[in-house]
């Protein structure tokens, strides 16, 4: 469960920056809140929603998750010894181009509750630390800290650290040494920050949504997924995989499309592959009843740029909210109607839908959405440019409101800043 995420010194991000997912005192209805014994004075949020205008930093705040998460998977295995560490840090300071990077997220794990960060510059990984908290006293409990290549354990960390120091190098997380090397306590962390899924704001055609099914998802779509297209009136009621068989021009064009969906996959997960064995083999047609009540198929080019989306993401959704993990999006709003939005912070919204606490963190310009009853104020957060143009991102609760207040309407008017354009 995400309670928060920090980041400073990231492409448009100069200043530290915060996402608390930490619900406020208000007494807005209309969600259920998450409740964790980790935190048994505090309630969760199961949404949060980022508005703002274009080039103000919306998808920054999740390339920023995503450029963490990448890093706690990959450092120690794509790193070369002296091959420095990736980064573009705030270019409108000269001054930060020496200051490090800082990602630092706050979560709930198995009941307890963690802290983890880090901090890099361009050459190497400067500073590192783990954190568990008690949940009965709230005292902080060193797991790990690093400091440079100097490595402090806390006693409450077993397992073969001394090893893993060893094998971590200046341009490698500790924490991603220790994944990969079988540790048995930071596994367990490592498989809660693989859990978070995103959602990238690819505008589909049909040959994408097929191959995104059919990598992503095993050509299984779910009835699940199918009930919920249904209940927004797409009219579908059902679905097939069939095979097919390709000419050469078509395989061309399917090489074509497998080519740039790959190259985006690749840079959100570097280990990102595709189902050789049957991706240009397959496809999905989507079911429609008739006038006579007989299901027709038709296929998914026949879909609108919505549907197809819908298709493509669900699945991942769906999962979230039966395992209670994480999902982020960027431009939710992408291709599809307030309704269907609205329909997925539903999903979120409720303990019937959602029992295990999943969160949904998701980008947007739908401000239709601040009309909508699924939304808590303290689940409206904003991003703007400053004058010297880095990113700030504060919540709505920053700003005085009141619950009978038409928060579209003053969005719209500019009343909370990070005015839409």
């Amino acid at each position: 469960m995400l309670l928060s995420f920090e980041v400073s010194n990231f492409r448009s991000i100069r200043m530290k920056q915060e996402i608390s997912f930490i619900a406020s005192s208000l007494k807005d209805d209309g969600v259920d809140l998450i409740e964790s014994e980790a935190l048994p004075k505090e309630k969760i949020l199961p949404a949060i929603v980022i508005y703002g205008a274009n080039a103000s930093g919306k998808s920054n705040v999740v390339k920023a998750f995503s450029s963490m998460l990448e890093a706690i998977r990959l450092s120690h295995r794509r790193g070369e010894p002296g091959g420095g560490v990736s980064r573009t840090p705030f270019l409108l300071d000269d001054a930060c181009s020496t200051k490090p990077t800082t990602f630092e997220i706050n979560f709930v794990l198995d009941g307890s509750r963690f802290n983890y960060g880090f901090e890099f510059s361009d050459d190497e990984y400067v500073a590192e630390w783990l954190y568990s908290y008690s949940s009965e006293t709230g005292r902080r409990r060193k797991l790990y800290e690093r400091e440079g290549q100097t490595f402090t354990f806390g006693r409450e960390l077993k397992g073969r650290n001394q090893v893993i120091k060893d094998l971590t190098r200046t341009n490698s997380l500790f924490l991603s040494a220790a994944i990969q090397n079988g540790h048995a306590a930071l596994s367990t962390i490592g498989e809660f920050f693989r859990s978070v899924s995103f959602e990238t704001s690819l505008s589909l055609e049909s040959h994408n949504a097929t191959f995104r099914i059919g990598n992503e998802h095993s050509w299984n779509i779910g009835d699940n997924v199918i009930g919920f297209l249904n209940g927004l009136g797409t009219g579908a009621s059902g679905y097939k995989v069939i095979d097919k068989t390709l000419s050469s021009d078509e395989l061309e064009v399917q090489d074509k499309f497998k080519n740039a969906i790959g190259s985006v996959m690749k840079s959100i997960d570097e280990d990102f592959e595709f189902a050789e064995s049957d991706i240009n083999s397959k496809e999905i047609e989507l079911g429609h009843l008739g006038v006579d009540g007989k299901k027709c198929y038709f296929p998914m080019h026949y879909e609108s740029a919505g549907t197809l989306r819908l298709l493509s993401a669900m699945p991942k959704l769906f999962k979230a909210l039966a395992s209670g993990t994480a999902v982020i999006i960027d431009e939710l709003d992408l291709s599809l109607h307030t309704k269907a939005a609205e329909a997925i912070l539903a999903l979120f919204a409720s303990k019937d839908t959602n029992p295990k606490g999943a969160q949904l963190l998701a980008t947007t310009h739908d401000t239709n959405l601040l009309q909508c009853s699924l939304l808590r104020r303290d689940q409206v957060w904003f991003t703007e440019k400053s004058e010297i143009g880095e990113t700030i991102v504060y919540p709505l609760t920053d700003i005085s409101t009141r619950r009978s207040d038409d928060i579209e309407r003053g969005y719209l008017q500019g009343r909370y800043g990070a005015i839409p354009a």
